[in-house]
Formats: C-alpha cells, structure tokens, sequence
C-alpha cells in the first residue's frame, strides 16, 4: 500500500481537479465516508449522541459534511466549530435545516457548550486538523483538546473517529503534540499518510480504515514509499523449484561472533537458513566454532586461527569468490584488531557478489573512519538501530527518532547503499529515494538478538537472488510477522531471540498461501449488512 506524505496529498487532491473532480465532490465523498465509518463503529446510528469537532479549513468541512449524514440518519448531533465559519458555508445550511446545535469556540464563553456536549457525547468526530496542521497547538484549540482529554480520561470515555488524521498528529513525521487527540479510528482520504505508520502517531491513530474519495485510478503508482505488505512480498519471494540443490538458493558466507557474543553468530548463521538459503559458512576463530557447532550442525566453518596460515582479512577476501552474499558485523566485538578487519574485508569485495549486509559491530567498526562510506563495496544493506544510526550520522538519538523515514533516506541517497533504520515500524531506504515502511510495532522484538535474526534473513533472502532494497524490505515483514504470530501466544514480552528462527519459514509459508496474519479489527456490535457501506457512492444507507 502507497503511503503520502502531506504534500504529494495536496498534489494529488489537485491532480483530480485537473481531471474533472472538484474539491467539493472530494469533501462530500470524505464526509460520508467518515458518517458510514462511525456508523459501522456505534453499530445503531439513530438516538446516539455524536459531537463533530470541526476546524476552519478543509477537514471541518468533511466533519460538517459528516455531521449532516449523521444528522438525517437520526443521531442527536452536535457541531462544535474551532472558529466561526463563513455564514454561507454551503456545508453549515443542512444543519441548522435539521435544527443540528451548532456552536463556535469564540462565542461560547467559558465554553459551557463544549463541556456540556463532550459530557454527553457517545463518540466524537475529530475534524479540526487533519492533515492541514499549520497551527500551533494553543488558544482555543488547546482548550478544546483538554476538555476533550478530561474525557477520554473519564469513567465513561466517548469513541474517537479522526478524520484524514488524528488532530496534533504530524502527517510526515508522526510526532505527536502532548495534546494531541488518541482516537479509536482513523479514517484517512484516498491514500493512508506516512505519519499514521511512524511513531508516535500509529499510536494516536487506533485502526485505520482508508477509504477512496474519487481520486484518479492507480493515482499511487508511481509514488516511492511503500508500506509493506503480504501480497507486495509474496510477488517477489523466489521461486523453490523442484530440482533445485543448495547453490540454486545461494551462499552466505558470515563474518560474526566472538567470544562474548557467541550468540549473534549462531543467531544471524541459522536465520540466512531459515529465510532459504542453501549453504552457509561461519567465518569465525575456534572457540566461537566450539561453542556455536553443538548448537548448528548444518553450517559449514572458516578458521580465523588454528593452523590458517593468511590473515583473516586474507583468508575471508580469499573464500568470498565462492559465496553470493557476505554478512558482517553480528556480535564481532569492538576492539582494534576486529575494526580493521571489516574495513579491510569490506575494501575486498568484488562484483561477484551478490551482496554485503552489514550490520551491528561491521557499523560501530565503520563510523569512526573518515568518509567510511566512499571504501563500502556496491549492494551494501547497512542495518543500523537508531543508535548505530546516531554515529554514523555523527547526530543524536533524538534527532534520528524525530524523522526517521527522512534521515533513511538522506543517508541512503548519502551512502548510496540500502538502509535498514530498526525499531518500531523499520524503515528500508533506497539510494534511489524508494521507502518501504514495516506495519508492524511489536514490544516483543525488543530484546537481544532480534537484530541477528534481521540482518540473517536479510542476507538469505540476497543469496537467493533478491536485489537490496526487495530483501530488505521483505526480510523486515517476514521477520516482523514472525514475531506477530509469536504475539498471539506470548502477549507482549518474554521472546527470546531464538524463538523467531522456526518461526520464519512458517511466515514464508503463511505469505505463500494467502493466509492473513490476524483478522481484521472488528467493533462489538457491528452489523454485517453494513459492512456494505464502505467504498459505496455518496448517497442515504438503506
């Protein structure tokens, strides 16, 4: 699914003027799309008590137009304007037709109107923002969105149904302004916002719903951020031919491990397996070989000491013309010796491989080294979590979180490589300016070695002949899918890194067939007659 930022929105909503759509048709097709989203959430719409928070520009308009669908499918409807509107407001006439109480923020003094219909409300419309966000969040608007807190906070809360995007919500970058409203639904416009999938945001956002407004056909085509998803990664899984044999499905040859991190080794080592590559090599010294061998019977080794005769740098540069796809940097350690390894591993790869995932230490190696990225090999994916991310950039913590798909996609243009920025709905850059968003945000990958099992599966998926920025993108969705199915049995906490490996060749196989991770959302109450609704024309549900 194509995500927008505000701006291609803007661009696109002027698209369908040019092609014979007006701006009203697009705001009375958004309103009734909300009317029937609020419907299908309150399950019966006639007697209910709905409150429209309605902003000056064009997302009160779609909340008036809301309020009036609401209105003439009997609900008691109250419309509550930011500011006052212009009289003539052909949006503002069928309500007070209907009698709908409307009332503005300048003339309710001590806003006795507000509290009385927030306190009686059964679900409130958001539509003072939307996208549009140019103001700041103060004045009257800020004392809106208090009452509105106190509410929501309150014994017997209202329902929430933003519109287009939850008001103090930033459509771009997900930041969240403290008052910014938490609502149940989201129902945004013709294309979801890239905001709704960033955190904070997809926090503030509740489900999503996107709905068409009668914008151009395949209008998101040539758009370059993605959100992931099943059907755009099952389309470019490898084929598994009957008569394949391990170099059909390539070789990996990995660079990890140490002896304080035994782990990532094995970790990274059986994830290039479990995503289907054929033959994996371990390059690591004989006591990481003691102790990962017992525990990964089907890798094969490269000896960094012992009886090898050539550096290790030599001996890795040397073995690589018989492997696809180097992965480096899981659990090497940080001392001097392993940073000149990688610099001088990565300075000898050639054009015969496929590609090179680097990754945690291979990156703390990298980022003291003046113009690190001019020495990286071509086909890199870099896996950097924000704090990796911090230091390669030379920047802060902060500053990464602040506008993570926006740094990605600097660095990758920078870098010239695939970035993989991890966390809470990853971001796969694109030195060509592509994005892939993960949908997912689970705290169960919040635990040591999840970031292993990443970079291996990346790198599995490389070796069987996926270009970069694919098998990052898809090695991020199967690999947070996993962890998704792994929800429904853990909760929330407890994973162990280990717990993902099976668990990846089992999200393939779900891909495959078509079987969605989880059902759909679904709201106590709600009729199946009027699931309908969605996507129909503007006009009176029957």
């Amino acid at each position: 699914m194509k995500l927008v930022t505000a701006g291609q929105m803007r661009a696109l909503e002027q698209q369908a003027v040019r092609a014979g759509t007006s701006l009203d048709e697009l705001m009375q097709a958004a309103g009734l799309a909300v009317a029937q989203e609020a419907w299908l959430m309150l399950g019966v719409v006639a007697g209910r008590r709905i409150l429209v928070l309605a902003g000056p520009g064009n997302n009160g308009g779609d909340g008036l137009v809301a309020a009036r669908h609401l209105a003439e499918w009997d609900a008691d409807v109250v419309v509550y304007l930011l500011a006052a509107r212009d009289p003539s407001d052909p949006n503002l006439a069928p309500l007070r037709e209907r009698g709908v109480p409307v009332y503005d923020a300048p003339g309710d003094v001590g806003y006795t109107a507000l509290d009385e219909a927030v306190d009686k409300a059964e679900l409130v419309v958001d539509a003072l923002l939307g996208t549009g966000r140019s103001r700041p969040i103060e004045g009257a608007l800020a004392d809106i969105l208090m009452r509105l807190r106190r509410a929501l906070d309150g014994p017997a809360p209202p329902r929430v149904v933003a519109v287009d995007l939850p008001t103090g919500v930033d459509a771009d970058s997900g930041r969240a302004d403290p008052l910014a409203v938490r609502a149940d639904l989201t129902v945004t416009f013709g294309l979801a916002k890239v905001g709704l999938y960033t955190l904070p945001g997809s926090e503030y956002a509740g489900a999503m719903q996107v709905v068409d407004i009668g914008l151009p056909k395949d209008v998101g085509r040539p758009l370059p951020i993605e959100l992931v998803g099943s059907t755009w990664v099952r389309d470019r899984l490898a084929p598994r031919p009957a008569g394949a044999n391990k170099g059909t499905f390539g070789r990996v040859l990995a660079v990890a491990g140490s002896a304080q991190y035994v782990g990532a080794a094995r970790l990274a080592a059986t994830a290039c397996y479990r995503a289907g590559a054929g033959l994996v090599t371990l390059a690591c010294t004989l006591r990481v070989q003691a102790m990962v061998a017992p525990a990964l019977a089907e890798a094969t080794y490269l000896l960094l000491d012992g009886d090898q005769p050539a550096q290790p740098a030599d001996a890795i540069a040397e073995a690589l013309a018989g492997y696809d796809v180097l992965l480096i940097g899981p659990g090497l350690g940080q001392d001097r010796e392993t940073r000149a390894l990688v610099d001088d591993v990565l300075r000898a790869v050639t054009g015969t491989v496929r590609g090179c995932v680097v990754d945690a230490d291979a990156l703390n190696a990298l980022a003291p080294i003046e113009g690190w990225s001019g020495r990286l090999p071509a086909r890199c994916i870099l896996t950097p979590h924000p704090g990796e991310m911090s230091r390669l950039l030379g920047c802060t913590v902060a500053d990464v979180q602040d506008d993570r798909l926006g740094i990605a996609l600097r660095a990758a243009a920078q870098w010239g490589q695939t970035v993989v920025l991890k966390g809470a709905h990853t971001v796969v850059a694109s030195p060509d300016g592509r994005a892939a968003i993960s949908p997912h945000a689970n705290p169960l990958l919040a635990s040591a070695g999840t970031g292993d099992v990443l970079a291996g599966a990346i790198a599995g998926l490389v070796a069987q002949g996926m270009e970069p920025f694919e098998a990052a993108a898809c090695g991020v969705y199967v690999h947070g899918m996993a962890a998704e199915e792994l929800r429904d049995d853990l909760g929330d906490r407890g994973l162990l890194a280990g717990d993902l490996l099976p668990m990846l060749p089992r999200a393939i196989r779900i891909l495959r067939e078509g079987r969605p991770v989880r059902a759909l959302p679904q709201f106590p109450g709600l009729p199946d007659a009027l699931a309908s609704f969605r996507g129909t024309p503007p006009g009176r549900p029957v």
